[in-house]
């Protein structure tokens, strides 16, 4: 069986300006891995209706899921939901349902209600809601696009929600080891595990840990017995290289 691919369109001039560090790609790629979801691609664009558009438009052609983050709460910049109707080519609607649960939320808590939270009542025409247990504000769906907020325990509570609605693909075995050594001295050996085992993702990354240096070295596949036989292999080389490895 093939993997399922998503890929990741995170929005927001904050993330572009620097303002603010997007958390909500790691955690998306690692619940991909843990569902045998292949994270295929991420972007960060601006908040723009026609980039948004034309990015989503692009993305879901492509992909078997999309998910969106960001720019989706009650403010004049908030447009994600706009930008996803274009795509689609579908009008913007007032969910009725979603309008009188902030109506009852607010006056629970004796506040008014603004036309600022309204908004956050309004989807692409035929949307289906994504309920989830961080906010009375929904995401929403579009075929094969998902909307999440951009607020990262919000965008979590979304995601959550929607995963056991996901086609999950191959269980993704993977084992890693960290040695005391540069990624150049490993790299060779470390090429030829690759060409033993071309149906693995095997990569290595660099890391210091006080004055020292070191090599994560990771091998990722759906086939456990080629995972494990091919960290059997780095194991290998780098106890011919003399290299401290630890894990």
């Amino acid at each position: 069986m093939s993997s399922p691919t998503a890929a990741v369109l995170l929005i927001g001039n904050e993330l572009l300006s620097g303002r603010t560090a997007d958390a909500n790609l790691n955690y998306i790629a690692r619940r991909m891995t843990d569902i045998g979801i292949k994270l295929a691609e991420c972007r960060v664009i601006r908040d723009d209706v026609d980039t948004i558009a034309d990015n989503v438009n692009d993305l879901r052609a492509k992909h078997t899921y999309v998910f969106t983050t960001g720019g989706i709460g009650p403010t004049h910049d908030d447009i994600t939901m706009e930008s996803i109707a274009k795509a689609f080519g579908v009008r913007v609607e007032r969910y009725d349902e979603v309008a009188e649960a902030f109506t009852k939320h607010y006056a629970a808590l004796n506040k008014p209600t603004t036309a600022a939270t309204f908004k956050m009542a309004d989807f692409p025409a035929g949307a289906e809601l994504i309920h989830n247990s961080a906010t009375h504000a929904p995401g929403a769906k579009m075929e094969n696009v998902y909307i999440f907020a951009g607020i990262p325990n919000i965008m979590q509570a979304m995601l959550e929600a929607v995963i056991p609605t996901l086609t999950q693909g191959d269980t993704i075995y993977t084992h890693s080891i960290d040695a005391f050594i540069s990624e150049s001295q490993a790299a060779e050996a470390l090429e030829n595990v690759q060409n033993d085992f071309s149906s693995l993702d095997i990569g290595s990354y660099p890391f210091k840990e006080g004055e020292r240096f070191g090599t994560s070295l990771v091998t990722r596949g759906t086939n456990q017995k080629d995972v494990d036989k091919s960290f059997s292999a780095i194991k290998t080389f780098l106890e011919g290289l003399g290299a401290e490895v630890r894990g």
